[in-house]
């Protein structure tokens, strides 16, 4: 079971970029599950995904990077018992530190037979200047931006070429050892 995790800010296109990537996975014969950490109250992102027939767990009461990480390798130990699917992508809070969930998912692995895949997180390049302007969001951000392994460029198709090359720039600054792709669920650049 390879464990590949997609994070990003709130609002960067995870849930879309989830939905696109399992349904062009399944098409692949690839069994996929989805967990999805919403802090809300009604799990929205988990039951988006469930009307597209795809495998989902909701861990909620808390952030799974600190709160409620129990809980992650719990959901994770059942789903290589029941489901047993070959690939689980973690969906965590816009406000988590992958890092942590990563170490989370290692622990499990020393009773689970995991491969930890890649770390992904989202950038959205719609809202560059912001990101990175606040001190506190940009604090966040950046700290997500270092705990990649791949960064995706989200919303690519929605900036100009100048607009892309300085958010890419200025990602590359953060974390100069990710591979960095531009993504646009709209076009399927990236996918």
């Amino acid at each position: 079971m390879k464990i590949v995790l997609i994070a990003g800010y709130l609002g960067s296109g995870k849930t879309t970029l989830i939905i696109a990537l399992s349904k062009k996975l399944v098409k692949d014969g690839t069994k996929v599950a989805v967990l999805v950490n919403d802090v809300g109250a009604i799990p929205i992102d988990g039951a988006v995904m469930q009307e597209y027939g795809l495998t989902v767990k909701d861990i909620g009461g808390g952030c799974i990077c600190c709160q409620v990480a129990g809980n992650l390798m719990k959901t994770l130990e059942t789903l290589a018992v029941s489901v047993c699917p070959n690939i689980v992508i973690i969906e965590p809070t816009g406000i988590a530190v992958p890092e942590s969930i990563r170490q989370t998912v290692l622990l499990s692995a020393r009773k689970n037979p995991l491969e930890i895949g890649h770390t992904i997180v989202l950038f959205d390049t719609s809202r560059a200047s912001k990101l990175l302007t606040y001190d506190t969001l940009k604090r966040l951000v950046s700290l997500q931006i270092r705990d990649a392994t791949i960064i995706g460029m989200s919303k690519s198709d929605l900036v100009t070429t100048d607009e892309l090359a300085v958010a890419t720039n200025a990602v590359r600054e953060l974390n100069q050892g990710a591979e960095i792709i531009r993504i646009s669920t709209v076009s399927g650049e990236g996918l």
